[in-house]
């Protein structure tokens, strides 16, 4: 809820906005494409708070839950004057993103990786019916949105079992770097099946010393462990299922709100996981370090629920490559507190294999601005 209302108190009134760029200038589904961006999202603020509109006279003579009602129609009333920052929710998932690797491994102590995954997204599920059911929303049924909540459920499912079986064989903030190779997983996918510009001489660059980045951890990786190698793998490979399932949304094109793909596709992924926990063990643990717990309910309200939702908000918004960003920035976050709070040591060619992917990286996302920055100076100095 705080993070929710520093994203509204940073945004202008409605009231400062003239008329051209009133929501009730842009019919929802006629809006067009140069239309203001605070105008973009006032349409879409408007479609959110519709069903409310309609179902809050039949709640206003039911007591309790009639006030509750209208309190969160005085919330919708302040977002359809608002419009929420996407660079602010942009940020929102750096942050917990950073912090998400060391939670995982911290939430497998104890009661084991399955039932830490299957716990928390349970626990997320829950949340989720819970703010749908007070905010007055519905599961949308029709086939587009079923499409979406299968791709966010499937990715879900599968990306999750890898990096929770991955993690218990390599520190916190290798995860995390392994993942900032997602834009370059991502790129190629967009490519494919966006009509994404990805391959360009800087792109395939920047993929190189990926790749060369990769090989100097893999090289390396018996110095973390006999099973890092399998670790890492598996971490990769919840990369590509991650991007898959983030292009695939991205190419449905469901225009929802973030509440309602993020509940589909918990409601898709649960039973998965939970079938996951019954084939392997199926039996709680007696007792959880407090760590763990601690662990688990904040991967499960925060990670699961208010992670996807800005998730899915930013990548409604933003092109699927540019998404993938907030790997780039992630890492550096999540080394730093993998060292801090979990005492976890990397190694100086760990570091330097880091070092190189993030280069790499860097050179793949804005190589080519700065080539036409350079070029754009040299054509000054020369005319002057």
């Amino acid at each position: 809820m705080l993070l929710v209302a520093r994203l509204i108190s940073a945004c202008p009134s409605s009231k400062n906005r003239t008329n051209s760029n009133n929501e009730s200038n842009y019919p929802s589904g006629q809006i067009p494409a140069t239309a203001p961006r605070n105008a973009l999202v006032a349409v879409s603020l408007r479609a959110w708070v519709s069903d409310s509109e309609e179902q809050l006279p039949n709640t206003k003579q039911k007591g309790r839950s009639g006030n509750t009602a209208a309190f969160f129609f005085f919330l919708y009333k302040q977002l359809r004057e608002r419009f929420v920052s996407i660079p602010a929710a942009f940020m929102g998932v750096v942050i917990i993103w950073s912090t998400t690797p060391l939670a995982i491994k911290w939430s497998s102590d104890g009661g084991g990786y399955l039932f830490a995954v299957f716990s928390r997204m349970l626990l997320g599920l829950l949340v989720c019916l819970m703010l749908i059911a007070l905010l007055s929303r519905r599961i949308r049924w029709r086939r587009d949105a079923l499409l979406t909540y299968l791709a966010g459920g499937l990715g879900i499912w599968g990306a999750m079992t890898c990096v929770y079986w991955g993690v218990q064989y390599i520190p916190s903030g290798l995860v995390s770097l392994l993942f900032g190779l997602s834009p370059v997983v991502t790129a190629l996918m967009a490519a494919s099946w966006l009509r994404e510009r990805a391959l360009t001489p800087f792109r395939l660059l920047g993929m190189l010393l990926g790749l060369v980045g990769l090989g100097v951890i893999f090289e390396h990786s018996s110095e973390l462990g006999s099973h890092a190698a399998w670790g890492m793998g598996a971490v990769l490979l919840s990369v590509h299922i991650h991007s898959a399932s983030a292009v695939l949304i991205k190419r449905i094109g469901s225009r929802m709100h973030p509440l309602e793909t993020t509940t589909g596709s918990l409601l898709v992924a649960v039973p998965l996981f939970t079938l996951n926990w019954f084939l392997s063990d199926g039996r709680p643990p007696v007792s959880l370090p407090e760590h763990a717990l601690w662990s688990i309910l904040y991967l499960g309200v925060v990670g699961s629920v208010f992670g996807f939702i800005l998730y899915y908000y930013v990548l409604h918004h933003v092109q699927a490559s540019r998404v993938a960003l907030i790997t780039l920035m992630t890492p550096v976050i999540a080394l730093f507190l993998g060292q801090w709070l979990n005492g976890e040591l990397i190694e100086p060619r760990e570091l330097l294999g880091a070092f190189v992917i993030l280069c790499g990286l860097t050179l793949f996302e804005w190589g080519e601005q700065w080539q036409r920055l350079m070029a754009a100076r040299n054509g000054d100095s020369m005319r002057g």
